[in-house]
């Protein structure tokens, strides 16, 4: 899984890693107004979510990524 961790107590709920994931792997849970890593096996480590985060809850690694699918 390339999503080590998503910190839920630094987590300021912006919602923004969300927006910016490609794959849809991390969802906004209403109920405690946080993101979550939902889907963390179709992750393809592209980093996006740890770098737009303003509060650097998300930590990513680029190993064990599932290969980024081909737009056509």
């Amino acid at each position: 899984m390339p999503i080590k961790s998503l910190d839920q107590a630094s987590c300021n709920g912006c919602g923004i890693c969300v927006d910016v994931c490609p794959e849809d792997v991390l969802r906004f849970k209403e109920n405690h107004r946080k993101a979550h890593i939902a889907y963390p096996n179709d992750c393809v480590a592209c980093l996006l979510c740890e770098y737009f985060c303003p509060v650097s809850c998300i930590e990513v690694s680029i190993e064990k990524a599932r290969p980024v699918p081909s737009p056509y």
